[in-house]
């Protein structure tokens, strides 16, 4: 049972920044991994995802202020997030695929998530 554990969430003012991590029981090389968001009363959001191949797509409305990125030697996954908007407040959850599988066929395992919270 593939494991992973979000750290990092917290509180801050318009405009600051947060950096969350994500802690694999897993080889993270070998699957593609993202970041994906919940706010009371929505939907959840894909925030950003990173292929296999280190390939990035973002949400329309995080580009240019957030940013993915993997180690996979230490088989965690980070979200520096910066110009932080009210906006942007929701649960974050860090997802991972099967291993081998394309982005596009959907993540199977999910953390329970960070809180971030942005006051105006």
């Amino acid at each position: 049972e593939v494991q992973l554990v979000e750290s990092g969430g917290g509180s801050v003012q318009a405009g600051g920044s947060l950096s969350l991590s994500c802690a694999a029981s897993t080889y993270t090389f070998s699957r593609c991994m993202g970041w994906f968001r919940q706010a009371p009363g929505k939907e959840r959001e894909r925030v950003a995802i990173i292929a296999r191949d280190d390939t990035v797509t973002y949400a329309d409305s995080v580009k240019g202020r957030f940013t993915i990125s993997k180690d996979n030697a230490k088989n965690t996954l980070y979200l520096q997030m910066n110009n932080l908007k009210p906006e942007d407040t929701a649960t974050y959850y860090c997802a991972a695929g099967r291993e081998y599988n394309r982005c596009s066929v959907g993540m199977n395992y999910w953390g329970k998530g960070t809180q971030v919270t942005i006051s105006s």
